[in-house]
Order: C-alpha cells, then structure tokens, then sequence
C-alpha cells in the first residue's frame, strides 16, 4: 500500500491552516492549538518545513512562522519532500538504488514511470488548493483523476 506518513500529513494540515490566512505569523503553540496536533509534533515538522524552505521562522516577541511563498506557489510535492525526502515508490524509480536485480529488472522503467505519474499529480496540486474548502465531489463534475497511464 503506498502511504503518506502521518508527519507527511500533519504537515499538509499545519501549512493548509497557515495558507488560509497566508501574511500571519503563527506560532507553535497557536498551530497546536488550531489543529490538535500535539505541541511537540508541531513544533518539529515546523523546524523540517523551515529547512525545507516552505516556512520562514522569526524571533522575538512578536515571532512564529509563516509561508515562505504564496499558498498557490507550494506544491504538495514540495510538502511531501520536506518531510521524507525525493518521492520515490520503489528503491530505483527515483534514482539508481541498492536493489540487487536493479541491471536485469524487467519492471524499473515502468516503475520509474509510475513514480513521475505520481510525482507529477503532487506537484499539480498546491497548497492552496489544498486550502480552498472543497466543493462536494460528484461523480462527472471533476472528480476524475487526471492522469492517465501509458506504458509504451
């Protein structure tokens, strides 16, 4: 099963309560509190989001954090690589791995295909898409998913 992991999650939840009011400085303990999400946890994926250049920190009495670009300029691509590094769903889609049938593999370059598929749909959606209430999803009114597979 591919997944997201829960800090890749609660991140997207922090930055989608940030991206609803993208010029305010929050704090921590605010975020915290908005999204219940434990302190601690918080406090943690704001310093990886920091680092990943989605948030920027400021000191003082005044201090916290906010969005390092407009809400529709992150992606969630972007967001998902802050916290577990370049998206990959197999060892060698991303990159040359330590798999030991890597030379002879029959199935990498429609793995690596998959990955970019993947990859390619995060980064269509931005965070403030991710934001925006949704509307209800019927069937026929945009709720299809808009990549389409193609091996050659």
């Amino acid at each position: 099963m591919l997944k997201l992991s829960k800090l890749a999650d609660y991140a997207t939840v922090l930055l989608t309560v940030m991206a609803r009011d993208p010029g305010r400085t929050l704090s921590g303990q605010e975020l915290a509190e908005r999204t219940g999400i434990p302190a601690p946890t918080v406090s943690k994926l704001l310093k990886q989001l920091s680092h990943g250049g989605l948030l920027l920190s400021l000191r003082g009495a005044h201090g916290g954090y906010r969005l390092a670009r407009a809400p529709d300029r992150i992606s969630v691509a972007e967001i998902i690589a802050a916290l577990e590094g370049p998206i990959s769903v197999t060892e060698c889609a991303g990159h040359d791995g330590d798999c030991s049938l890597e030379s002879d593999c029959g199935a990498r370059a429609n793995w690596r295909l998959i990955n970019s598929a993947i990859r390619s749909a995060l980064e269509a959606v931005s965070l403030a898409q991710m934001a925006s209430t949704p509307a209800r999803a019927r069937p026929g009114h945009g709720t299809e998913f808009p990549l389409r597979f193609h091996p050659e």
